[in-house]
């Protein structure tokens, strides 16, 4: 069996070097591509339907080179795709890559504590369901069991010590959690 990490999939980049950052810790890893205030703030638009470069640059007050490099940054990691709209003069537009949409949870976790922690009360931005208007939730949830997982449920180990079958994960795990995320 070969390592876990060298069959991973990778967008763009050299595979030595995704490698060496997911192995050394896949937060590391994500926040060396999507780790500043901008470039969320740019996925926070890009995923309100934000698709041009003066519609970032306008909504945003970001500097222009500061934009410029940002998104090239998220392109050349393949969170978005760079997409010819217009020939003379061409143009282009940012959409987001099926990487870059994995990053929805991740925005809307950070978007919720936010609102817990610094809207008083008052969240400025409610996320609900578009077929039918329910304000959404978010939950860590065991995929084994179905039962939702606290943060202090939650263990790191290795990701190489994981069973390679299909074992059911319950029957690997310790009994006795620990908590170090």
């Amino acid at each position: 069996m070969g390592d876990p990490a060298s069959k991973r999939p990778t967008n763009s980049g050299s595979s030595t070097t995704n490698r060496a950052l997911s192995d050394a810790c896949s937060i590391a890893a994500t926040l060396s591509i999507v780790g500043d205030r901008w470039t969320v703030l740019i996925l926070r638009d890009v995923f309100r339907g934000v698709r041009r470069f003066s519609e970032f640059h306008a909504g945003l007050g970001i500097a222009k080179n500061l934009l410029s490099d940002r998104l090239s940054k998220l392109v050349d990691h393949g969170v978005l795709e760079k997409v010819p709209y217009q020939d003379r003069p061409v143009r282009y537009e940012y959409r987001l890559t099926a990487k870059g949409a994995d990053l929805s949870a991740s925005l809307i976790a950070l978007m919720g504590w936010g609102d817990r922690w610094y809207a008083d009360g008052e969240p400025p931005t409610v996320l609900v369901h578009e077929a039918c208007g329910t304000p959404l939730e978010q939950h860590v949830a065991c995929p084994a069991c179905d039962a939702a997982v606290a943060p202090g449920q939650i263990r790191s180990q290795s990701g190489s010590s994981l069973p390679t079958s299909s074992t059911s994960l319950s029957n690997q795990m310790p009994s006795k959690a620990s908590n170090s995320a």
